[in-house]
């Protein structure tokens, strides 16, 4: 299936800040076979991602780390919290307006607040079943990827 941006010509850049291998395979896995996005990135602490996003370090050339269409985010990351994250993201000028979804285990009802008074674009607990996990993803792509419009980025 076609989206906007790959008929406009503009590649769909996706983030995956996410410490576990697994989950971050399945999340890559399921969106390349739903054609839902043309480059996918993962960091695995929250260090790597905001160097990725500022463009610090390995991370300095925008042809190599291109700023992402959209972040899917995980609470529980080493080295920088998750929250702390969103934070920055949400309060840096060239990266506030990327969607950011928080997809995490953690049904804590502090973690939720935390995230939304930080601005998350949507907050997403992971199904334990591998068929919702699945069907949650292709819903989930198409939904940030081909059917949500936001604003450009460089």
């Amino acid at each position: 299936m076609d989206n906007y941006r790959k008929v406009e010509g503009e590649e769909v850049v996706l983030l995956i800040i996410e410490d576990n291998p697994d989950h971050a395979e399945f999340i890559k896995r399921n969106l390349e076979d739903h054609l839902v996005a043309n480059r996918l990135y993962h960091v695995a602490d929250g260090e790597s991602a905001l160097d990725y996003l500022f463009r610090r370090g390995i991370y300095e050339d925008p042809h190599s780390s291109p700023r992402p269409h959209v972040i899917f985010l995980d609470l529980r990351l080493p080295k920088i919290d998750g929250l702390e994250v969103l934070r920055e993201i949400k309060t840096a000028e060239p990266l506030r307006r990327i969607p950011v979804i928080v997809l995490t285990s953690s049904e804590d009802e502090k973690d939720v607040a935390l995230a939304y008074d930080n601005n998350v674009n949507s907050y997403l607990v992971k199904p334990i079943d591998f068929d919702s996990f699945t069907n949650m993803m292709k819903d989930l792509g198409f939904y940030w990827l081909i059917w949500n419009y936001t604003p450009g980025s460089d």
